[in-house]
């Protein structure tokens, strides 16, 4: 059985132990992010998750499950996972999605859409994405609102311990210098980052981790590895922790 095969059979089963993960399953066919349990689960407890690049709420939840008080706080700017989405947490009182990008400044942006929804960016898809994630090239551009998370969520609606993820395809620091302001209201930021470039002018990992520790953030694991075939590492996930 290949790595590849492995770890879908691993999901699988992962998903089909928790009861709300099998009925997003089922009824909506969405794969809850198990794969992020292992960190969400050692962070307990959290009040507040902000989840920015949500698409149909896999992370979201795997953080409901880990966190079942906790606010959850979600940004997904397609409108056909953000529907899913809004199917999958209706009776979720406590998660909220607003239906845009997170970014620098407000307005209005374009965004490229790859051929698979979770791989779309508002920076160009590379030829290097393609070939190392087939299907996922780009298929079209579309207009999408952008905001500034300070605009939409107010400080004091952050409740401590708050964790910030995000999953934005390469627009990682400039999603980061947006938020620089709500920066001090997390204790934990979780972040894909990506060794090569996946999509035109991103940041790489060194870069975003730079920036973090520059505002207090230390780098406390990396999880999720992925390899191409001459084993050169391409992207994971990083936990930051507030000094």
């Amino acid at each position: 059985m290949s790595a590849g095969l492995k770890n879908k059979v691993r999901k699988f089963l992962g998903i089909l132990a928790v009861f709300s993960w099998r009925a997003a399953l089922r009824r909506h066919r969405v794969a809850a992010g198990v794969e992020h349990a292992r960190v969400l689960r050692n962070l307990r407890p959290v009040n507040t998750v902000v989840d920015i690049g949500a698409n149909r709420g896999q992370f979201a939840l795997v953080s409901r499950h880990y966190f079942p008080e906790a606010m959850i706080m979600s940004f997904e700017p397609l409108p056909v996972p953000a529907a899913v989405y809004r199917s999958v947490f209706e009776r979720d009182s406590h998660t909220k999605l607003e239906e845009a990008a997170v970014g620098p400044r407000p307005g209005e942006a374009e965004i490229h859409l790859s051929e698979r929804d979770d791989s779309s960016s508002l920076l160009p898809i590379t030829e290097c994405q393609e070939a190392l994630f087939p299907g996922t090239a780009e298929a079209r551009t579309m207009k999408i609102r952008v905001v500034r998370l300070a605009d939409v969520l107010p400080s004091h609606e952050i409740s401590s311990p708050a964790l910030l993820k995000l999953d934005v395809q390469g627009f990682e620091l400039r999603v980061l210098e947006g938020s620089e302001d709500l920066l001090p209201q997390f204790d934990w930021v979780y972040v894909e980052c990506s060794f090569v470039e996946l999509y035109a002018g991103q940041a790489f990992a060194d870069e975003v981790i730079a920036w973090l520790r520059e505002r207090g953030f230390r780098l406390t694991g990396v999880f999720n590895m992925s390899y191409d075939r001459a084993g050169r590492a391409i992207q994971a996930d990083f936990l930051f922790r507030k000094s």
